[in-house]
């Protein structure tokens, strides 16, 4: 890669219905279809189509795919897409270095402003991602117990079909305060498809763009910290939007729990109730006590 110029990354987000292609430098986001026929060679096939035409090079390559990924290895075939994903050299394959990570995550790093920074995707499934001080940490919250079943079914697309809008609303943000106490994040935001069914949401929550998930690819060949959103991270528009939806909501902790009252048979310090001077302490005297 060349040493002292701004590289120039080229980022693919891999979803079930399109694989977004983006460059450094350019103001164009391209489309190609995906689905469950798309491979790992078929995509790259269809991305080298999509950029013959416009001229486009580029010295490395960033993946955001919808499955699990380990220190930059596939380990779960893609649900919705093709066979091939866990044994593919990508590397290979375009002869640049590349850096895969889990779609959640590329969207996450590119959303993330500072301090310590959790995101959930809501989309058919969960997706989740941990970023701490500029550091992408990879999760799978969807599998974490939770109620009767796990996480994802109580905010995935199944849930908001079962519970309908305005009680599916409550539910993400009951999980969103458990999960954003368990981390001490100090904000949470809420991407994919089905965020747009929230609303008015509290300090400390905001929602996402998948825009961002471009913003995202560049930076995972970036060092922290990162700087905000702007032309140079080629997300002008990302950053625009941003702001026309009210979706820069000032940074905040998760709401603190209600200190209890002091239990019984303590002070309000905490400490237990000395028995005032002159009684006894235990039951009360009978009258066979009394006598002498």
């Amino acid at each position: 890669m060349p040493s002292g110029l701004r590289k120039k990354i080229l980022v693919l987000d891999v979803g079930g219905n399109h694989v977004k292609l983006h460059l450094t430098g350019q103001d164009e986001t391209l489309k190609i279809p995906s689905g469950p026929a798309l491979t790992p060679r078929r995509m790259l096939a269809a991305v080298r189509r999509a950029m013959a035409p416009r001229g486009w090079q580029f010295d490395a390559v960033s993946i955001g795919i919808p499955a699990p990924v380990v220190r930059g290895e596939v380990v779960r075939e893609p649900a919705n897409l093709g066979p091939g994903w866990t044994r593919f050299d990508f590397a290979g394959a375009v002869r640049k270095p590349v850096r895969i990570v889990n779609d959640a995550g590329m969207q996450a790093l590119g959303s993330y402003q500072g301090g310590t920074m959790l995101f959930l995707g809501l989309g058919t499934g969960l997706g989740s991602a941990l970023v701490v001080d500029g550091i992408l940490v990879p999760m799978e919250l969807a599998r974490l117990p939770y109620g009767k079943g796990e996480l994802e079914d109580q905010v995935g697309e199944r849930a908001l079909l079962r519970l309908g809008k305005r009680r599916w609303r409550r539910r993400v943000l009951d999980v969103v305060n458990a999960v954003a106490a368990a981390f001490v994040v100090d904000e949470v935001v809420l991407g994919g498809g089905n965020a747009r069914h929230l609303k008015d949401l509290p300090k400390g929550i905001r929602l996402g763009s998948n825009a961002l998930a471009m913003v995202g690819g560049e930076r995972l060949w970036r060092e922290p910290p990162f700087a905000r959103l702007s032309a140079g991270d080629g997300a002008s528009r990302a950053a625009s939007a941003l702001r026309i939806r009210g979706r820069g909501a000032p940074l905040a902790t998760a709401p603190a729990r209600r200190a209890r009252g002091p239990r019984r048979g303590e002070s309000s310090r905490g400490r237990a109730r000395r028995p005032r001077r002159g009684r006894r302490c235990g039951p009360p005297r009978t009258a066979r006590d009394r006598s002498p």
